[in-house]
């Protein structure tokens, strides 16, 4: 997780706590029988949970939205950068072959261009 994403359950885990807090001393301040507090606190303790539980899946699916969206983005590039490197690769390929294929006739002409001239001055001394 980000550390935006870290901050924000900080934030909601202080303020989750802070709430109970408050809730907590109310009710063990206000006129009551003890077993009417300790089940207000129990059932406040639970709306709590309930609120906790209900905001971990709502930063957890904002989390996972975020993921898919950048893994989405690091895909998308891997592609575009993948099919760059081949049609560069590509294109080296072909100017190598053409290359070679030019040299190579220019070499076979000037190897067959020696060889008429030994074989006409060797025909030469035979004479």
């Amino acid at each position: 997780m980000s550390k935006k994403g870290n901050n924000a359950a900080s934030v909601l885990a202080g303020l989750l706590a802070g709430a109970a807090a408050g809730v907590v001393l109310g009710m063990l301040y206000a006129p009551e029988e003890g077993a009417e507090t300790r089940k207000k606190i129990k059932s406040k303790a639970n709306d709590l949970k309930d609120q906790a539980v209900d905001q971990y899946g709502k930063v957890s699916e904002k989390a996972k939205e975020q993921y898919e969206e950048v893994s989405g983005k690091v895909k998308d590039q891997y592609g575009n950068i993948s099919s760059q490197v081949k049609d560069t690769a590509d294109r080296v390929i072909t100017s190598v072959k053409d290359g070679y294929d030019k040299y190579k006739d220019q070499a076979v002409a000037t190897t067959k261009e020696v060889v008429g001239d030994v074989e006409n001055k060797l025909d030469g001394m035979k004479s």
